[in-house]
């Protein structure tokens, strides 16, 4: 008796830890399609496999001028809420960045380290709010 209700306990466990792992995935597709007072759309997409998360964003004006830089590179698990990132963009920029998990989405900050093409660096900044994509 003691050993099945033991094995049970352990069953219920396991259960519970993969399904709170499997709860709390990087991969994600996240949108701010209001970007820069409504001038810009900025795009981030998380994927996790395995023990490997990378992510790509990309960001545009609405009107299709200037810089359109695409993103991508490795991320790394911080803490439980927290992705730390490095990043080569389509325009030759490279840098870090930091995503953080919140209750709405997920916030951003992107920091050039290497600027090839400053007019892409608009895009760049701190705590971007994204919310999930629909």
């Amino acid at each position: 008796m003691k050993t099945a209700l033991f094995s049970a306990l352990l069953l219920g466990l396991g259960l519970a830890a993969a399904s709170l792992a499997a709860a709390e995935s990087w991969t994600g597709n996240y949108t701010d399609k209001k970007y820069l007072n409504g001038k810009a759309v900025f795009q981030l997409n998380i994927l996790e496999e395995g023990d490997t998360i990378s992510v790509d964003f990309d960001a545009v004006y609405n009107d299709g001028h200037g810089c359109a830089p695409q993103g991508n590179g490795p991320a790394r698990i911080a803490d439980r809420n927290t992705l730390k990132f490095t990043f080569t963009d389509s325009a030759g920029n490279s840098g870090t960045g930091t995503i953080k998990r919140d209750a709405s989405g997920v916030l951003i900050s992107i920091k050039p380290g290497r600027i090839a093409d400053r007019k892409c660096t608009v895009f760049y900044r701190e705590n971007i709010r994204l919310h999930p994509a629909q």
